[in-house]
């Protein structure tokens, strides 16, 4: 670790006045001359100088960055949307490792019709990358897109067949076997030429990209002219289209207005990673959600992580692929040139916009929702798999310098409502997974701040590390015990063993507390008074993701894939939640205990209370007349409540 001393003089800054001031693009290399980073500027020498700013001023990841580079340089271009395009070309080109890293979610199927070939198919596919495809999708199940194919034939009857098949076909004469049992419609069968079949394929792609309303209209309109003329067999087939256009447009619901062409994309983040769900919206309604996990290696803002999203979606994208309105979390500094370039790209007006309220805003909650779901399961799937397991463990003893993986691992968290109510989790991890028959929660009576919390639950933790079965059983020094059996065991009501009480007294190889200096200093002082030194100890730091170590001056820095640092992330989280899980039961039963003492106020008003207010605080305030308002509490009982809640 660089000294405060030499961190301003790295070897290969720019002298002052060298850097212009015009937009541009530039590159970190390494000694060996790998592009480690590639970023754009609209004032170049601003943006190069943050990074030669004082090291212990930089995220900890940006000062990784900048020290491993062993040079700087950088491209002048003409314009702001000129940067956007060489800064994208520049990261598809060199792949740089300290730009964020994209792994799309191909495990959902696609529609794709084939029209590269001579009478294109519709098929359904996870392969991305099909010569001249036009994609539709992803669907959640591989028979939600079959469905959707037989409704979508019946209206606009294409191929279907393989390419033998209709090979076959089209030199013997013989229609392939789905155009004799009415499921291939192409010229294979028979029925219809090259020239009309391309024109049945762009009414069917048309359709899928938002032009129902057009084919709605126009089958209507036909049904019920053959009806006026009693031409009741072509009215019925007609109707059947009409049925079919029903049912496909069933599937996909019109969320917004019919006349709405545009992208959604919710982001949910931490400091690691990130995860979009980019919603299409298409005619109004949503015809594909496309799900990607991003790895973020240095300091990157929500800003900047949006500006990079759009380079990705729409640098490679056609025309027809972007749409009137992209709808974002936030707007990039860069907006007013994302919108140029995008215009460029598409070739009439696109808009970029947050959506601030109404169904876009709705919608575009909705996809924020789906992200942050995602971003748990990423982060949950690396600590359950096997494999991310037992690396997670070999690089958390190799980077804590330990004399063996520590197979059981304990994390402490602190929690309180602005100095009241503190309680402390703890959560256990054995090979890497949860053991929530062992969780453990800790009531603090009186503290000073969260050091001393974590001092005095520690300290009673550790006083059980030596005593026998029997003295365990007794009561904790104050702290709240789960038997394995009771919903307090797992707060989610998740159940690992059925054994009644586990022992306390297991020995951990590694504690865990969240927070940094600070808390892992009064962690020390814990084990060193109980005599417990040869227990190793650790804190991770959230705003940064730092691991501090006892009596260190400078902390950890685990890499961003390291898997060592997502079990750490996935320890302290499932700690705070525990702690907080916990917190809110203690609020509730304490209120809970205080209404009881008002006269004529069962249990079961008292759940009618906290329903209907949906709060403590929103109880507290309330007038009598409101508390009047709940169906049998009368002005006596209510003026109670209020007075009670009131002292």
């Amino acid at each position: 670790m660089a000294s405060r001393e030499r961190v301003s003089h790295l070897p290969y800054r720019p002298k002052p006045g060298e850097i212009p001031t015009n937009p541009g693009v530039y590159r970190f290399r390494d000694a060996e001359g790998r592009v480690l980073y590639v970023g754009k500027a609209k004032n170049l020498r601003a943006r190069l100088s943050n990074y030669f700013a004082p090291l212990y001023s930089l995220h900890e990841r940006t000062r990784r960055m900048v020290t491993t580079a062993a040079s700087v340089e950088w491209t002048v271009v003409p314009s702001d949307v000129d940067s956007l395009q060489l800064e994208y070309m520049w990261i598809k080109e060199f792949d740089p490792p300290f730009n964020v890293r994209y792994r799309d979610d191909k495990s959902y199927p696609f529609m794709a019709i084939t029209l590269a070939d001579e009478a294109p198919r519709v098929i359904v596919t996870r392969n991305p990358k099909i010569r001249g495809a036009k994609y539709f999708g992803p669907y959640p199940k591989v028979w939600a897109v079959h469905d959707t194919i037989d409704l979508m034939i019946k209206v606009f009857p294409i191929r279907t067949c393989s390419d033998a098949s209709y090979k076959k076909a089209m030199q013997s004469g013989r229609p392939c076997f789905p155009g004799q049992i009415g499921r291939c419609g192409g010229p294979c069968s028979m029925k219809v030429t090259i020239e009309e079949h391309r024109a049945m394929v762009d009414d069917f792609v048309a359709f899928m990209s938002g032009g129902d309303q057009r084919f709605t209209k126009a089958l209507t309109a036909r049904m019920m002219e053959a009806s006026a003329a009693m031409d009741y067999e072509a009215a019925a087939r007609y109707r059947d289209k009409l049925q079919a256009i029903d049912a496909v447009l069933g599937k996909s619901a019109l969320v917004l207005p019919a006349d709405t062409d545009a992208d959604l994309f919710g982001i949910a983040e931490d400091e690691l990673a990130a995860t979009v769900q980019h919603f299409v919206v298409r005619g109004g309604r949503v015809r594909g959600v496309r799900a990607t996990t991003i790895e973020k290696e240095i300091d990157i803002s929500g800003a900047d992580l949006v500006d990079q999203v759009l380079q990705r979606t729409y640098g490679d994208a056609t025309p027809a692929d972007i749409p009137r309105q992209v709808l974002v979390p936030e707007l990039p500094d860069d907006a007013e040139q994302l919108e140029a370039w995008l215009r460029d790209r598409r070739g009439r007006p696109v808009s970029l916009q947050v959506a601030q309220r109404g169904p876009k805003s709705d919608l575009l909650k909705t996809a924020t929702l789906n992200a942050q779901q995602a971003l748990m399961l990423h982060k949950t799937r690396r600590t359950s798999d096997y494999v991310a397991r037992s690396q997670a463990l070999t690089d958390l003893q190799e980077a804590l310098g330990l004399a063996e993986a520590p197979l059981r691992i304990e994390c402490y968290d602190v929690s309180h409502l602005a100095g009241t109510n503190v309680v402390a989790s703890m959560v256990v991890f054995e090979d890497g997974l949860p053991r929530k028959d062992q969780y453990r929660s800790f009531g603090v009576a009186e503290t000073t701040d969260d050091t001393d919390s974590l001092y005095q639950v520690l300290t009673r933790r550790l006083a059980y590390l030596d005593r026998p079965d029997e003295e365990e059983r007794e009561t904790l020094g104050g702290a709240i015990v789960a038997d394995a059996e009771s919903p307090e065991a797992t707060a989610d009501g998740e159940v690992v063993t059925t054994r009644k009480r586990p022992r306390f007294a297991y020995r951990p190889q590694l504690l865990v507390v969240d927070g940094g200096q600070p808390q892992v200093a009064a962690a020390a002082r814990a084990l060193a008074d109980a005599g417990h030194e040869e227990i190793a100890l650790c804190g991770i730091a959230k705003r940064l993701e730092e691991v501090w170590l006892p009596g260190e001056d400078y902390p950890v820095i685990l890499p961003r894939t390291s898997e060592a640092l997502y079990l750490l992330q996935r320890l302290r989280d499932e700690a705070h939640r525990f702690a907080i899980t916990h917190q809110r039961k203690r609020r509730k039963r304490d209120i809970s205990s205080v209404l009881t003492e008002v006269p004529g106020l069962g249990d079961a008003r008292i759940k009618a209370l906290l329903r209907h207010f949906g709060s403590v605080a929103a109880l507290k305030n309330a007038t009598p007349e409101e508390i009047t308002a709940l169906p049998g509490i009368g002005p006596t009982l209510a003026e109670a409540i209020h007075a009670r809640l009131s002292r």
